[in-house]
């Protein structure tokens, strides 16, 4: 496919004429839209008589014939989506110090300095991960108070906060990413910034939770103290964190230790 006498240059078959990124004639489509040439290669002509689009052929082609194919421009709204996306669950993983941006791009496919043209810095695009986890929480209080409120939750829920509760608990088990994010958040406090950040939204979900379920103090609280508690049986893997509970048990006969110490 080189010319003579010119390593690497790719043969006259394959080279643009004139404008640079449009494609040889023999790729293109010639007199009607709808049918290839009767010069183009032998697999634009089979695609076409399997029924692909003339019009989409030649890009579809052009990398099998090792011709670079423009990609489709990614708007920066949809990429920022996708960074925070890969974020949340790399974050999850490493947390906010043994996270490498270089991996978060790697997973959406972007080169890292785009990533820093969208997020000012690595503690940025932990924080917008860290709301969005924020957010997840927050959107299922919602969607359960709302459930309750018309008559679809599950019977054994008596109130809206109940309701609440065993909805959060589905989301721990049915999404580790956001529960590991939540404690790589608290981990990261030691950051001035992000402390700030977790514990306005914390607040935030306090107040959510006592807007949405109109209970009392004494009952937000024991409620937030068993979440956190879940928090911890769900990232240990297990329903219970009681001392007598059967794993606990378990673990302390196995190191003979029947003590708490």
């Amino acid at each position: 496919m080189e010319t003579p006498g010119s390593p690497g240059r790719p043969s006259a078959a394959l080279e643009t004429s004139g404008s640079p990124g449009r494609p040889s004639a023999a790729l293109e489509t010639s007199g009607s839209p709808e049918r290839p040439s009767a010069g183009a290669p032998a697999p634009v002509r089979a695609a076409f008589a399997e029924g692909v689009p003339a019009g989409t052929i030649p890009a579809q082609v052009g990398a099998a014939v090792g011709q670079a194919v423009p990609r489709a421009r990614v708007p920066a709204a949809q990429r920022r989506e996708e960074l925070i996306a890969a974020a949340v669950h790399e974050f999850a993983q490493g947390g906010l110090h043994g996270t490498p941006v270089e991996r978060i791009a790697r997973r959406v496919g972007v080169a890292q300095p785009y990533v820093f043209s969208l997020f000012g810095s690595k503690r940025e695009l932990f924080l917008a991960a860290l709301e969005r986890s924020f957010e997840q929480v927050a959107n299922t209080f919602e969607r359960a108070a709302a459930e309750y409120r018309e008559g679809r939750a599950p019977e054994e829920c008596e109130d809206a906060l109940m309701a609440m509760g065993r909805a959060y608990k589905e989301l721990l088990l049915s999404d580790r990413d956001y529960l590991m994010l939540q404690h790589q958040s608290y981990a990261a406090c030691d950051d001035e910034v992000v402390r700030e950040r977790v514990r306005h939204r914390y607040a935030r979900l306090v107040g959510l939770a006592q807007r949405l379920s109109g209970a009392e103090d004494d009952r937000i609280d024991d409620f937030f103290r068993h979440g956190m508690a879940l928090n911890v049986a769900a990232a240990l893997g297990v329903e219970d964190l009681s001392s007598g509970c059967s794993w606990v048990r378990a673990e302390l006969d196995r190191l003979g230790d029947s003590s708490t110490g």
